[in-house]
């Protein structure tokens, strides 16, 4: 078995913190015990670009109790978690190309080595796995059955593809599925960006002036969560309809021209480029801490911060200072995710959710090339069915149970009829 980790040393412990965080994920242990009998993804070979963690190490073994030939590599140079890679390779044979800061000579080289295993099934954080089999080796795509992709920025470059033509592939949209984005989104990135920024920095939250610049779900859920610490919340946006759900939400809504000299902590999580650039690390407070929640390293201008600062000093761990004449600017995680960069990414609880819609997604897949249904190459929605296959199973381990629609209350839903 190939793989390139950084010490199989750690796989014992690692094994020891996948099994902590299954213990949170028991939507994820239901379908993993029917995908052991059931083995729906017997044959295949799936090939996961994702977050190296324990939670999306519960995801491949589930994988591979379906059946599946599995290989992962990591999404993002600084989110891998070393010991969790380390569980796979050592202790589940799962071949893992992972190591936590790696180049990005080495993050390609990673990928290159999962898209050599001749994937059927893709899975994607940001969509890197499957474009680059778009383009390096199209061959490869006449033998897939699809994949899936789990992030808005993801998803953002699949429909373009799409949307030109270049997509040959079916793909589903796990990061639109409501119990991804309604709690994996909201309540995941509220919480652990905040425990990133605090492990970071170590600042009181409480009185800041905290801009965020997106109000999409992730960006709903810092602000949400970041008020809760007593902050005082600025968002910024480009989309009207959200940038007036913000100000009805009672934040402050500004362009980030007038909120630049406001902010004492910034977080980007809008998945385009250049939302912080020169013109506002000019005016920004001395002092002030710049971070990054979107999937890409390209939401804060890192060039030009470095034009302006020159060489960054590194003062704390994850903690860049770039001196502006006499100010001081920090960057957190070098603008990369810094949830996952300078924590532990999302809380288990609710990677098991999405990571259940991974999981029956590509049962999807599978199932639909058993049954001879010829997906066309778009992006598709998570159906109706999974969504509520998750949403049921998470309730009942939650212990909570909900009404039933008696045959009257259906034939009135269903009917035109009754009026006042």
């Amino acid at each position: 078995m190939q793989y390139d980790i950084k010490d199989k040393r750690l796989g014992k412990e690692g094994a020891k913190l996948i099994e902590w965080a299954a213990q949170d994920m028991p939507v994820l242990l239901q379908i993993r015990e029917r995908f052991r009998k059931e083995k729906p993804l017997k044959g295949l070979r799936v090939g996961a670009c994702l977050h190296v963690t324990v939670e999306t190490a519960n995801l491949m073994i589930t994988l591979k109790e379906g059946g599946a030939s599995v290989a992962l590599c990591a999404s993002n140079p600084l989110s891998s978690q070393d010991e969790a890679a380390a569980g796979l390779v050592v202790e589940h044979g799962i071949p893992v190309f992972a190591i936590s800061g790696e180049d990005r000579k080495t993050f390609f080289k990673h990928i290159e080595a999962v898209v050599a295993t001749k994937p059927d099934i893709t899975m994607d954080d940001g969509a890197d796995l499957v474009s680059t089999i778009h383009k390096d080796h199209p061959k490869l795509l006449s033998t897939m059955l699809g994949s899936t992709e789990e992030t808005t920025t993801g998803v953002i470059r699949l429909r373009a593809m799409a949307k030109d033509g270049a997509l040959k592939i079916p793909v589903v949209a796990v990061n639109d599925a409501k119990t991804k984005n309604l709690f994996d989104n909201r309540y995941g990135t509220g919480q652990s960006t905040l425990e990133a920024i605090i492990r970071a920095t170590d600042m009181l939250v409480a009185g800041r002036t905290f801009v965020i610049a997106g109000y999409g779900w992730c960006g709903k859920g810092l602000a949400m969560r970041a008020r809760g610490m007593g902050a005082n919340i600025i968002v910024t946006e480009v989309d009207a309809v959200k940038a007036l759900e913000a100000a009805m939400d009672g934040f402050r809504v500004m362009t980030m021209e007038e909120a630049a000299p406001l902010g004492d902590l910034f977080c980007t999580v809008t998945g385009d480029i250049d939302v912080i650039r020169g013109e506002h690390f000019k005016v920004m407070k001395d002092g002030a801490f710049v971070c990054n929640a979107g999937h890409f390293d390209v939401e804060i201008s890192i060039k030009d911060l470095a034009r302006l600062g020159g060489v960054p000093k590194r003062v704390r761990e994850n903690v860049d200072e770039y001196r502006i004449g006499k100010k001081r600017v920090y960057l957190l995680s070098e603008g990369r995710l810094v949830n996952l960069a300078a924590a532990e990414g999302h809380p288990a609880s609710v990677m098991d959710m999405s990571f259940s819609t991974q999981a029956l997604a590509a049962e999807w897949l599978a199932l639909s090339a058993v049954e001879g249904l010829a997906l066309e190459p778009k992006v598709y929605e998570v159906s109706d069915e999974i969504e509520e296959t998750v949403a049921s199973l998470k309730l009942a381990s939650m212990g909570i149970e909900i009404d039933d629609l008696t045959p009257e209350q259906k034939k009135y839903l269903q009917s035109w009829q009754h009026g006042t």
